[in-house]
């Protein structure tokens, strides 16, 4: 009988979907990935087929387990996916009654403004360490129940279900025996007490939504069902998942109070293991599940910065600087500096610690010197700035202070932009071997699940380091770039804020 000590995982995310199968040492065996097509229906609108990400997941999953010695081998299945994300779908047929609504949509802004204005921020922060914008997935499903002709009718009769992508991907695997979510996409939907661990029936009031559409909750590791025999082959246990940060923060080992990771993908998240009790932030970060297992809710700090690797897309695709995201590398080092010029990548809005979604992009310092490699070298450098605003916060919070930032996802490959982070956060930056640190933790969580892994301390000895960045900056040149970001934020931000003097005063503290 052939040995099983193969993981499969899937890593849905917001721009493409990709399968990885990892052997008992957490070693990357095969990889199979597929972009797909983004829906753009209005401005500040993103939505996404989930018929294209379910038959993306499935290809990919197919492909990724061929190429790695074939299905007798996966011992169980981890599921991660991008948060917030929210798909409404028969329960009788499993077919979805709209496109998905995109964490980066921005439609129900109003509706947030509104709710906020009447005082309901103070109850959704209390219960879920969230704050009041369209980011999170209630005012997506109150948008939809409200937009979408039938659909409240149809919700209050039990005739639909509710999900994130993770959930509706759980539901398809099992042939639609089950439908649960885990704890951590859970904390993000703006319905979930963060506290009591149960769906708040305040906030459903609050967001009317009905009861009748949640799907069960879960921890992150466990069993969750079986995957339908006929998709590859044979039943495959699913014994893992989380949402894609929650993942990234178990894949980079993160296990101890005061570690801290940041993945930099279509957007970047910063998450700080802040233990067995929840910290309330002062300064608008979030409050959320790290993860959950046996029982044992780890909590953890988040920052949540909108654009990182989508300033780069945007480079290659709306500007046409770029033919590939590499090139940003070399374009930084070909200038001595960024020549005054700063980026605040406002596309969609701002996230931590401003949460402004009516802000938008801003590039400002440019003189008839500057040049596309600035504008490039400025796009990274805004990647960095924001994690510092995020760093500088979770220690304004009183969160234990992290003696390294781990690092991973695609923009972390650049060199460049790694000794850059290092520098502004004053603060040593490790890139582990492997990147992709959001699909191994959902394996590392179905590897528990089901005996390829015995503990989070085992899992924790395969984590490795390819290169770790020591700032290497003088601290004048430091504090005068960080005061240019700042300048820049203030320009963009709506309504701009009074000038106070308080940003010197921060950045000395900082400095």
């Amino acid at each position: 009988m052939t040995q099983k000590t193969h993981i499969l995982a899937i890593d849905q995310g917001t721009t493409s979907t990709r399968s990885i199968v990892f052997d008992n040492r957490a070693r990357t065996l095969s990889l199979s990935r597929r972009e797909f097509k983004q829906h753009y229906p209005n401005p500040g609108w993103v939505e996404h087929d989930v018929e294209d990400i379910w038959s993306d997941a499935l290809t990919t999953a197919r492909e990724a387990i061929a190429e790695s010695g074939g299905v007798e081998k996966i011992a169980g299945l981890g599921i991660t996916s991008q948060r917030e994300t929210v798909v409404l779908w028969e329960r009788a047929t499993g077919k979805p009654v709209h496109k998905a609504i995109v964490w980066q949509d921005r439609r129900t802004a109003s509706f947030c403004a509104e709710l906020k204005r009447d005082g309901a921020e103070e109850l959704v922060r209390a219960r879920t360490g969230l704050l009041l914008d369209p980011y999170f997935s209630a005012s997506k499903i109150t948008w939809l129940l409200d937009n979408v002709e039938g659909l409240r009718e149809r919700a209050e009769a039990g005739e639909l279900a509710m999900g994130t992508i993770d959930c509706f991907l759980l539901w398809r695997l099992t042939g639609g025996k089950t439908h649960a979510t885990d704890v951590t996409n859970a904390s993000r939907t703006a319905l979930f007490n963060i506290h009591t661990q149960e769906w708040d029936k305040e906030l459903l009031k609050l967001f009317r939504v009905p009861e009748a559409l949640l799907p069960a909750l879960c921890d992150n590791s466990g069993a969750l069902g079986m995957t339908d025999p006929e998709l590859f082959g044979q039943a495959i246990p699913i014994g893992g998942m989380a949402g894609d940060q929650h993942a990234a923060l178990v894949g980079q080992a993160c296990f101890k109070p005061g570690m801290a990771k940041a993945t930099y993908g279509t957007g970047c998240f910063m998450l700080l293991n802040t233990g067995e009790k929840p910290v309330t932030s002062h300064h608008r970060l979030l409050t959320t599940i790290g993860y959950r297992i046996n029982g044992k809710t780890t909590y953890a700090l988040e920052g949540s910065i909108f654009v990182a690797g989508a300033a780069i897309k945007w480079l290659r695709d709306g500007l046409h600087l770029i033919t590939h995201a590499s090139q940003t590398d070399d374009m930084a080092t070909r200038v001595p500096d960024s020549h005054g010029v700063y980026m605040v990548p406002g596309f969609v809005g701002l996230g931590a610690p401003h949460w402004d979604p009516e802000a938008r992009g801003l590039i400002c310092g440019l003189t008839l010197g500057s040049t596309e490699a600035h504008i490039a070298r400025a796009a990274l450098e805004s990647v960095a700035y924001q994690t510092y605003d995020l760093a500088h916060a979770m220690r304004e919070d009183g969160a234990m202070q992290a003696q390294t930032l781990r690092i991973d996802g695609g923009m972390s490959a650049n060199d460049w932009f790694s000794q850059f982070l290092a520098n502004i956060l004053d603060t040593e930056v490790q890139r582990p071997v492997d990147l992709e640190t959001t699909a191994l933790g959902a394996a590392f969580l179905a590897g528990l699940a089901t005996g390829v892994w015995r503990s989070l301390d085992e899992v924790a000895t395969t984590w490795e380091e390819e290169r770790r960045f020591a700032p290497r900056i003088e601290p004048g040149l430091r504090l005068e770039l960080l005061r240019g970001w700042e300048d820049a934020v203030r320009r963009t931000l709506t309504p701009a804020p009074a000038a106070s003097g308080s940003s010197a005063t921060r950045h000395d503290r900082a400095a």
